[in-house]
């Protein structure tokens, strides 16, 4: 459709008439409804208040031809008298619409329809809704500015990388914006609207900052440089930033982006100046120190006007009474001429474009009609008119706008053309990205005699699009490698929000050799920031996929992209809030490690981890930065970061995350250590480190001993024993000894512990298990025959590490059993690391030489002997257990027989005996052997030794299976019940009743019985109180868990028989102390489920014997037991009435507000031990 140019003032409707031959140009470019703003550096068109009546009436009319009429200064004068007396409407819809007057100009335009004189330029200006819509997103073309007359300017949504949201885009998604988009879209409008209004009235008032009298000293003197206005800082920050962004320092562009965090660097506009963005920073450069004038583009044009005819008219009509407005209006008279100069230079460019096209259809047509071509060397030389259409096509094309596809692609709009191959590129050959020339194909015509129009018009129904992008995009094949990577850098992020999310892995390989290859830089970064977004949430696999993405774009393209594009891309995303982002990111810079620059890699990337192990909150997260900072130790080579990185290992070592600890032993200490052994720092200061630390932990530890610390540090010791023990291997002086030729025996499997991961592997760090096993034979060989003189690293770890380490384990709490498993399982690493000799001849002997076992060495007021202390235990086991043959548990057995025996007899605490049978008991490997130990003690001739023995086996039945009960433990039980002595008899109790707890055989359990009974009911322990004591103890602990019918039956009787009789008892210490006893043990059988029967015949009426003695002994247990009595008789009543049937739980009946107020506030007034408050609250399991 034609359209009229609004600008085109000599288009009135008087000069119409006078010229009716003449017709307006009707060829125009799609965009042509509204013509561009004029190229850069020339200034858009001054307001209509500021022209001159000259102006209005001067300008160029030019015919579709592009043939222009001059219009002389004479004419000129002549028009500007008659627009005086009359101004025709369609100058005055003109001027509207340039100063954008649009509801002025529809209000006009309204007015001349209602009086039948319709203006066509109002009406195609209003019907034409590429004036006031834009697509949305969409930035505008290089013809569609806000130059006067364009259109509208509509702030469309800003859709970028960062914004968009590749999850909305599936292939069933809704796609129709909300309504509420289009309001919120005109809001904005508005805003940027009075934004842009303030800007400029900023823009104003800050040139007016410096007053007129400081302006003219400064050029009066310009030594004196004028102070730097806000305006001119934030625009050399824009030009500056602009500058590192062209030139790939992109790092140094976002730390100056984070120091001028007031500015958007990403808009010109922002800067406040409403003028063209000027030149950068480059051209500024090489035009500062040129005296020449600066040069203009000069394009030829077929009509022109001479700028001094036209200024020195303007001056003749109007003499200027003041110079300065005399400049002022050249200066607009210049700005008109250009800008229409503009205009004219669009218009020609599109009629070179129509030009091109007819010129298409010619050859098109002559095709159709010739002959078919012989050979391609006769059509080049027989086909003149194809020549010289090509000259005058190249010819008319403007020469400051290059081909959009530089010549690379083949049309398949104009595939049966015949192109002729330019002769330069016949013998030269084409390099990798060269634009390879392809012989035109020639296809068979039909022997027909239709017309070219109809072949032409016939073909016309094919339908075919090439109007948008796509259809661009389709209608041209790249012909080169160059221009390949181009389509793709174009068409790819088009395809990506397209594609399904469980799908999107499969572009990565697309987008990978894409950025790789491609020529330009901020494409490339596009397509790096579509790679780290492309999945919202990338699971194990997508994530591992980009990574191996990353890894061969990284080898591919050098350690200088990598950091110039890929690092910003990580960077970026650090924050991002989903934790499977950050992750990607953890994870990329452990493997992009090895492709870093070095000094990047120890300082940004070092930094980058570390913030997100300390501020990411996420498990994961931080265990795959552990794992990246494990990698980045094993390259990086900076000294100074040493101590750093001893930081984040004792940060990372405190996390509370499992995971996270775990993937600090198995990558991150392994990795420091290999960089310690190579600055030979290992045994000279990382692990003094370690053992410093634990020393404060003592120092502190006045109010206790704080166990996870102490966890942190050992374990880290513990991993660094595979790297120590190869650092004396290499140290060695047999090391240069060491031969790979030859029969090497091969290392046994269990000669090393299992390695927590492959870096802790010995051989892995040596090199190979070759050289570790030739290593091996060399190193024992040394320490059985030659011994350690000049040994530096081995003599240190015997002379310094062991004795220390031996006096902490000596100041450690025995009853802390997780610092006695902590301890020994460090020790029986380090035994089996290094070697069955190492341990037999420098370990075994420091322990000896401490222990001493003898009585001497035992204090029994004190017990602070060492044999009460974690050295027993954490001996026995840790480093008697590391081999297994039968001198070693000859060792071990004789080692617990001696321990035993010295504390018996000098009667000290048997803590570290204690401690020794838990942990031992824990592995089934030593039953046997802890019960012949236990043997031991039985048949011992010391009374007190086999107390011990009989008091051990309750620590040893819970862990033993129930044939070794029955064969060994049962045994040695009835055995000691009839010991001549009565304390080794009542030593049996706890150990009985652990059996009646534990076990299920119904003869064990009955042979048990009928021991406890004997102790119950045989008169020569009538009068014994600690039988008693110890019985009655005994069913408290294992009556909720033991047999009901072995509850009911033996365990309530008998406590009602006892609470029964200590109503009779005279002594009120025993009374008293029986008493309590009995309370604790009916406050843990209150929770057992307890027949009606039972309940009536024992439980209450042992409960009110107990009651009468705490009635006299102690009032504020008769307080609870009375509640407690007062429930189990209401119960009682109830199951008479029917109420309920079948077993009852006091616990359950405890529930009225009087009872538990009572309950409570008495419970918190006894002294009685925790062990009874627990029981209170036990249940059956």
């Amino acid at each position: 459709m034609a359209s009229v140019n609004p600008f085109n003032l000599s288009d009135s409707e008087e000069e119409s008439e006078r010229r009716p031959n003449e017709t307006v140009d009707t060829e125009r470019s799609p965009s042509d409804g509204a013509p561009g703003p004029p190229p850069p550096g020339i200034p858009f068109s001054p307001s209509a208040d500021a022209v001159p009546p000259t102006l209005l009436l001067s300008s160029h009319r030019t015919s579709p031809n592009g043939e222009g009429i001059s219009v002389s200064p004479a004419a000129t004068a002549a028009m500007a008298v008659s627009a005086e007396s009359r101004v025709s409407v369609d100058v005055i819809a003109a001027q509207l619409l340039r100063d954008q007057y649009i509801l002025t100009a529809l209000e006009l335009h309204t007015e001349l329809l209602e009086a039948g004189r319709e203006l066509p330029r109002l009406r195609d200006y209003f019907s034409n809704p590429g004036n006031f819509e834009r697509q949305s997103g969409t930035p505008p073309a290089k013809d569609q500015g806000t130059g006067p007359g364009g259109p509208l300017n509509r702030a469309g949504s800003i859709s970028t990388l960062d914004s968009l949201d590749f999850a909305r885009y599936s292939d069933d998604g809704n796609r129709e914006s909300d309504e509420r988009v289009a309001v919120l879209e005109f809001e904005l409008r508005k805003a940027k609207e009075t934004i842009q209004a303030l800007r400029a009235n900023l823009t104003q008032a800050a040139e007016n900052d410096v007053p007129s009298q400081e302006r003219k000293n400064f050029k009066s003197s310009p030594e004196i440089q004028e102070p730097l206005r806000p305006l001119e800082k934030r625009a050399l920050n824009f030009l500056v930033n602009e500058y590192l962004l062209k030139n790939e320092y992109k790092l140094s562009s976002i730390t100056f982006s984070d120091e001028n965090d007031d500015q958007d660097f990403e808009l010109w506009d922002d800067v406040g100046l409403n003028i063209p963005k000027p030149p950068d920073l480059l051209q500024l450069y090489r035009n500062c120190g040129s005296s020449l004038p600066p040069t203009k583009e000069m394009v030829d044009v077929a009509v022109g006007d001479d700028f001094a005819d036209i200024t020195g008219h303007c001056t003749a009509q109007d003499p200027p009474r003041k110079p300065d407005l005399s400049q002022q209006q050249q200066a607009e008279v210049v700005q008109e001429l250009e800008y229409q100069i503009s205009l004219l230079n669009s218009e020609k460019e599109s009629l070179a474009e129509q030009m091109k096209k007819l010129q298409s259809e010619l050859q098109t047509l002559k095709q159709t009609v010739s002959s078919p071509p012989l050979d391609r060397s006769s059509q080049n030389t027989s086909n003149p008119a194809s020549s010289c259409t090509a000259a005058i096509t190249s010819s008319a094309d403007p020469p400051s706008v290059p081909c959009a596809d530089n010549g690379q692609y083949l049309d398949i709009r104009r595939v049966s053309q015949p192109q002729s191959e330019p002769p330069s590129t016949q013998n030269t050959p084409q390099s990798h990205n060269k634009i390879k020339s392809r012989t035109p194909e020639h296809f068979d015509q039909p022997n027909r005699k239709l017309s070219p129009a109809f072949q032409q018009a016939l073909l016309s129904f094919c339908r075919m699009c090439s109007d948008s992008r796509l259809g661009a995009e389709v209608s041209r094949i790249a012909d080169s490698e160059e221009s390949v990577m181009l389509m793709l850098g174009r068409c790819l992020p088009h395809i990506v929000p397209n594609v399904l999310l469980a799908k999107r892995e499969e572009l990565i390989p697309l987008i990978l050799c894409t950025a790789c290859l491609h020529p330009e830089s901020k494409e490339r970064d596009q397509l790096l920031h579509i790679l780290f977004n492309l999945i919202k949430r990338p699971d194990d696999e997508q994530r591992q996929m980009i990574l191996t993405g990353c890894v061969a774009f990284a080898r591919h393209v050098g350690p200088t992209r990598v950091e110039a594009e890929l690092l910003p891309q990580c960077w970026e995303q650090i924050n991002h809030k989903y934790p499977e982002r950050r992750l990607l990111v953890a994870e990329s810079c452990g493997a992009l490690a090895p492709y870093f620059p070095k000094e990047i890699r120890s300082s940004l990337v070092l930094s980058m981890l570390q913030q997100m192990l300390a501020e990411d909150k996420a498990d994961m997260v931080r265990e795959a930065v552990v794992k990246s900072l494990g990698i980045i130790m094993g390259y990086i080579d900076d000294v100074d970061k040493y101590s750093q990185g001893f930081e984040l290992m004792v940060l990372s070592l405190s996390d509370p995350s499992e995971r996270v600890v775990s993937a600090v032993h198995q990558v991150f200490i392994p990795a420091f250590a290999a960089w310690t052994m190579e600055l030979g720092t290992l045994y000279t200061s990382l692990i003094p480190s370690l053992l410093a630390r634990i020393e404060k932990l003592f120092m502190q530890g006045e109010h206790g001993l704080d166990e996870y610390k102490l966890h942190v540090f050992l374990s880290a010791l513990q991993s660094l024993i595979p790297p120590l023990f190869a650092v004396v291997l290499q140290n060695a002086p047999f090391t240069s000894r060491a031969k790979l030729h030859g029969d090497i025996p091969a290392i046994e499997v269990t000669r090393f512990p299992r390695p927590a991961s492959p870096l802790q592997d010995v051989a892995t760090i040596i090199g190979s298990r070759e050289m570790l096993s030739a290593l091996l034979l060399l190193y024992d060989h040394q320490l059985e025959h030659e011994g350690t003189t000049g040994w530096e690293s081995l003599l240190w770890v015997v002379n310094q590490l062991l004795p220390q380490i031996i006096e902490i384990v000596g100041r450690i709490n025995v009853a802390s059993s997780t610092c006695v498993h902590e301890f020994s399982r460090f020790f029986w690493r380090f035994c089996r690391t290094f070697g069955k000799i190492f341990t037999n001849t420098k370990v075994k002997p420091q322990f000896q030489e401490i222990l001493r076992l003898s009585e001497e060495n035992v204090d029994a007021l004190s017990g602070n002997g060492i044999l009460t202390k974690a050295t027993v235990p954490i001996y026995a086991t840790g480093v008697l257990t590391c081999y297994n043959q039968e001198e070693d548990r000859k060792l071990l057995v004789g080692f617990l027989e001696d321990v035993m025996t010295t504390l018996s007899l000098s009667h000290a605490p048997l803590d570290s005996l204690k401690a020794s049978f838990v942990e031992l008991g824990a592995n089934p490997v030593y039953h046997e052997l802890l019960l012949t130990v236990l043997w031991y003690g039985v048949v011992h001739t010391s009374a007190l030794v086999r107390c011990t023995s009989a008091r051990m086996f309750e620590l040893l039945v819970k862990g033993v299976n129930e044939t070794l009960v029955a064969q060994r433990v049962v045994p040695a039980l009835i055995t000691l019940s009839s010991d001549p002595e009565i304390s080794v008899r009542i030593s049996t109790i706890p150990a009985f009743g652990t059996i009646m707890e534990t076990v299920t055989q119904k003869e064990l359990l009955e042979r048990v019985k009928m021991q406890l009974a004997s102790f119950l009911e045989d008169p020569q322990y009538q009068d014994q109180h600690s039988l008693h004591m110890e019985i009655i103890r005994t069913f408290g602990r294992v009556g909720p868990n033991a047999e009901p019918r072995f509850r009911d039956e033996f365990v309530l009787p008998h406590l009602h028989k006892l609470a029964q009789a200590n109503n009779s008892q005279t002594v009120d210490s025993k009374r008293i102390d029986i008493a309590t006893q009995l309370f604790e043990a009916y406050s843990a059988l209150s929770c057992c489920f307890i027949s009606e029967e039972v309940m009536i015949n024992h439980f209450l009426p042992g409960l009110r014997c107990l009651r009468a003695d705490m009635e006299q002994l102690s009032p504020e247990h008769e307080v609870i037991l009375s509640s407690m009595v007062k429930e189990c008789e209401i119960k009682v009543e109830n199951r008479g009435m029917g109420d309920a049937q079948g077993s009852v739980s006091i616990a359950s009946t405890l529930v009225g507000e009087d009872a538990k107020t009572k309950f409570l506030s008495k419970m918190g007034q006894l002294t009685t031990s925790g062990a009874m408050l627990a029981n209170v609250f036990q249940r059956k399991k």
